[in-house]
This record gives C-alpha cells, sequence and structure tokens, in this order.
C-alpha cells in the first residue's frame, strides 16, 4: 500500500468464500497509482442488509443513499471506490452514486436501492463518471478474487490489508462471518467507523441483524480513536445470504441467536483495533480502561477524552508516563470525576490513587510498559458502575507526514 507497513500490523487471515458472496475488484484510475481501486461485490438474491453510518452533517451521497435504502432491508451488490470519497460534490456527485447504482442493478436485474456504494479518499473532488462507468464494467467482466485482494483494493492511506473471521453454531448449522475495513485517518467514528463489510452465510432478519450491528458498533467502532476526526463517508454494512440454511434469526429467542450476536461482536472488535493498529504513524497501540463511572456510557466519553488528548498521545509515544497529563482529559472530559477520587495506573502499576500520587510509586515498571507496542491506562473515577474500554494510538511525526501531502 502507499506507506510503510505498520509496525502493529497483524497478518491478513485465512478467510474462507461465504455462500451468496462473490467478490472482483477492477482499476478505474481514480487516482494515478498503479493498483486496482475499485471493488465490485455480488450478492446473492434475498441477501439481507444492515449498517451504520457517520453523523458528519458533510456526509457524502453515498452515506445519504446507504442510509435510506438500508431501510428496505436487501441487498445485491456493493460498490467500493478507493482514492476521490466525493463528499462535497453537490448534485454532481450524486449523480455519479446513482450512475453506480443503475450501472448495476440493470446488470443483475434488481432496484437500484439494493445496490449500495462507498467511496473513499480526497473530499471535494466529484467522482469521474466516465471512470466509474468504465471501472463497473472491468469489475463485472473480471475473473473472482480473494477477501485479501479486495481489502487491499479498498485501502487508501492504509499500510496493510485487514480482515477478521468468526464462527459460531447456529442451529445445529456452522455459519461464517467474514469481513474487511479500510482506515488509518480520519477516525473517530460516532455510529460507524471508516469504510467496513461484514459478510455471513447465516440467515437473519434484516431488523434483527440491524439490531445486532448497532448494538456492536456502540461497544467496538464507537471505541476507537485515532485522531478526533469523524469522516464525511464512514460507513459499516452487514450483508447476510442465509447460504447456511439455518432457520432465520428474527429476535434474541431464536436458536443460536446469542451465539451470532457474539460471533458479529467479535468481528466488529478485530477490525476496530486492527484500524486503530494502523493509525497513521502509529508506534503503539493503547487501551484505555475506565470504571467507577456513574454509567458505561459516561466511562466510554471519558476514556475517549483521554484517547483523544495530544497530550496523552504525544506522551505515550515518547514513553513518558506523564499521569498528569491523564488528569487533566479526565477533568476536561465533561462527565461526573472526583479529583478526590481518581486513580490512575499503566501496566498494572496504580501511580496515584485516591485523588493523590502514592508515596512508594516506582515509575520503572510504567517505564518498561511504555517502552512496548501495546499500552494499558487505567483509570477507576471510583464514582459507581459504569465501566469502559476504548483504543487508540499515540501521535508521533509520521502522522503529520502522512496528511501534510496527502493530496500530492
Amino acid at each position: 500500500m502507499a506507506h510503510t507497513v505498520s509496525p502493529l500490523a497483524r497478518p491478513f487471515p485465512a478467510m474462507p468464500p461465504i455462500g451468496g458472496v462473490t467478490l472482483r475488484v477492477a482499476r478505474a484510475g481514480y487516482k494515478d497509482w498503479g493498483r486496482c481501486d475499485l471493488t465490485y461485490v455480488e450478492l446473492a438474491e434475498g441477501t439481507a442488509v444492515a449498517g451504520v453510518f457517520t453523523r458528519n452533517v458533510c456526509c457524502s451521497s453515498e452515506v445519504e443513499l446507504g442510509r435510506a435504502n438500508v431501510a428496505q432491508g436487501r441487498a445485491r451488490a456493493l460498490v467500493v471506490n478507493a482514492g476521490n470519497s466525493n463528499a462535497f460534490t453537490g448534485y454532481r456527485g450524486r449523480e455519479a452514486v446513482e450512475q453506480i447504482m443503475g450501472q448495476v442493478a440493470t446488470h443483475l436485474g434488481c432496484g437500484s436501492k439494493q445496490v449500495f456504494v462507498s467511496s473513499t479518499g480526497v473530499i471535494g473532488v466529484p467522482l469521474p463518471k466516465d471512470k466509474a462507468r468504465a471501472g463497473i464494467e472491468a469489475a463485472l467482466q473480471a475473473e473472482p478474487c480473494t477477501w485479501e485482494d479486495a481489502a487491499n483494493t479498498i485501502g487508501t492511506t492504509d499500510t496493510f490489508a485487514k480482515g477478521a473471521m468468526a464462527k459460531a453454531m447456529v442451529g445445529g448449522k456452522t455459519v461464517t462471518l467474514t469481513a474487511i475495513i479500510k482506515g488509518s485517518g480520519m477516525i473517530a467514528p460516532d455510529m460507524a467507523t471508516m469504510l467496513g463489510y461484514i459478510f455471513t452465510d447465516c440467515a437473519v432478519a434484516p431488523a434483527y441483524l440491524q439490531r445486532l450491528l448497532s448494538e456492536a458498533n456502540q461497544r467496538t467502532f464507537s471505541c476507537i480513536t485515532v485522531d478526533s476526526d469523524t469522516s464525511t463517508s464512514d460507513t459499516v454494512l452487514a450483508f447476510a445470504t442465509g447460504a447456511a440454511g439455518n432457520a432465520e434469526l428474527t429476535g434474541d429467542d431464536s436458536p443460536g441467536a446469542d451465539a451470532f450476536a457474539a460471533a458479529l461482536e467479535d468481528v466488529c472488535r478485530q477490525l476496530a483495533h486492527l484500524v486503530v493498529r494502523d493509525g497513521e504513524g502509529a508506534q503503539k497501540f493503547i487501551a484505555v480502561t475506565v470504571s467507577g463511572a456513574v454509567s458505561d456510557e459516561s466511562a466510554r466519553r471519558v476514556g475517549l477524552a483521554i484517547a483523544n488528548s495530544p497530550l496523552v498521545k504525544t506522551a505515550i509515544a515518547g514513553e513518558d508516563a506523564n499521569w498528569g497529563r491523564v488528569v487533566m482529559a479526565v477533568g476536561k472530559a465533561g462527565e461526573p470525576a472526583d479529583r478526590d477520587r481518581l486513580s490512575i495506573g499503566f501496566g498494572g502499576t496504580w501511580a496515584a490513587r485516591d485523588g493523590q500520587p502514592l508515596t512508594d510509586y516506582d515509575e520503572a515498571p510504567v517505564t518498561a510498559h511504555l517502552k512496548g507496542q501495546d499500552i494499558c491506562i487505567e483509570i477507576d473515577l471510583g464514582l459507581g458502575d459504569g465501566r469502559a474500554t476504548v483504543w487508540t494510538c499515540d501521535l508521533t511525526h509520521g502522522y503529520i507526514s502522512i496528511n501534510a501531502d496527502y493530496r500530492s
């Protein structure tokens, strides 16, 4: 991909095909790069769809149309364009999306509302209709490809392909979930994150799939941040083809529903962590665990205030156990907190308890912990039972370098 592979990268997993899902990629030439940049996924008739989308009010036409169309619950195709986000492009951007939807719908003989489109890349440049049309034609004639091919094709500043999978036993049938995601910067989702796609052969009713995805999102994608910036294009879609042959899951009482829900959340968490591990310029993966909050949501907000703090993130980059910056971030979060009950630790070693530094605090184990790649920050607010974990990365000069020349 575009940059040196992140030191926090994970190898792409072995991922089996999913019944009712066919992947193809092509080169539309949205940017001057020698790689495929258009992904086309064909889905079996009757495939259920669910989605969560950015709350950025300057969102793309792809997000607006996707948000509207996901309500009808069925999908036949997905198209992902890389290199051009098609956001802030007015009627010309919307026409380009509608053209893609219509072109694919005509090919498949389905309604255009069953064709979902995502675009990622530079904001403010209309998606070229001629390149989009030719790219779709090339994709329709291309040979099927692998999950890793598709994961590479949807990327922009990503440094490695990201994929995840899980299995579950549902009504006596083994169902499989596979997923790919792209994301490296402009990461601070509210309802979703970057561009992520989950595919399963499980039979799931659209409304129930939507509920499960929304719930999983709150504990995974909405608990990560790289730079506090929410993209105009953030989208996560889940597709369920039903090819496994299980009785359709319609609610929590359906046989195997709990197992499927757990597998879906597992896949979402895997993907969310991979995005943080590829944070632009990242050298360290940071888990911030907040306990003792008045509620789980309050704990999440406190955790995000810490994870989004440039001072905290640069301290971790410099391997500096500056817990005073954590105190600052807790205090600015706008959530209930009591200075005299606050406790802070790193990697299992408490630096401060009940609002003051420990007299026997030994910084040596903390310093050793901060030299590693996986960092843990623990906060106990001492107010209640609320808890949450959020994930972020450190802030290095690499982030500046990547974003300073992003358009060049």
